[in-house]
């Protein structure tokens, strides 16, 4: 019997999670803030967003993206890969200034940006500690080298990947055809936008 991803299962978790409403007591906004008709009607888009985003990855092929065999898990098993981009364009084409939400959102920018990897092209090593990440596979295919997988994952058209915790990467395209990926973040301030990957 084929068991199902575990993804899927936080993935839907992390979205609950974003869609629940504001604990009853908890400051919504300060002083000064527009009237509560316009706060509403930003606060619903906002969520309709979040909610789309974590729902998307469910409406297409229902695939979710090649996991680490569990016998090949690991703690940094895989030593850091290459540390520039090479044959990546990274496209933000839509993104959201989170600091209206209040506390704990301050200068955080929820993304969502079109990278196109060449065959050869590498997405460089980089951390999901502080950036969380849904990466979906519009086309081709691309190999993903995770700290915490001693073999390198495989991602196909179509499929999805939850990245975040205690997670550094790398990821290469070793076909002959360029990957085109969705990735739907959230930059920390401390972040620069085109410092991520």
């Amino acid at each position: 019997m084929e068991s199902k991803p575990k993804c899927k299962f936080h993935l839907g978790a992390a979205c609950l999670i974003l869609w629940l409403p504001a604990a009853p007591n908890a400051q919504l906004f300060n002083q000064g803030d527009p009237p509560m008709t316009s706060f509403i009607n930003r606060k619903s888009l906002l969520r309709t967003a979040l909610l789309v985003g974590c729902a998307l990855p469910f409406t297409f092929s229902g695939a979710f993206a090649g996991e680490c065999p569990a016998d090949k898990v690991g703690v940094d098993v895989t030593k850091p890969g290459p540390m520039a981009p090479e044959g990546v364009t990274d496209t933000v084409i839509s993104s959201i200034d989170l600091t209206s939400l209040g506390t704990g959102f301050d200068g955080r920018k929820m993304r969502m940006r079109k990278l196109v990897v060449q065959p050869g092209g590498i997405v460089p090593w980089h951390a999901h500690d502080t950036r969380p990440a849904n990466i979906y596979i519009i086309s081709g295919a691309i190999t993903e080298y995770r700290s915490s997988c001693a073999v390198p994952i495989e991602h196909k058209e179509g499929d999805v990947t939850a990245e975040f915790g205690k997670l550094q990467h790398w990821w290469k395209n070793n076909t002959k055809k360029p990957a085109v990926l969705i990735s739907a973040d959230i930059l920390p301030p401390a972040m620069a936008p085109d410092s991520s990957m």
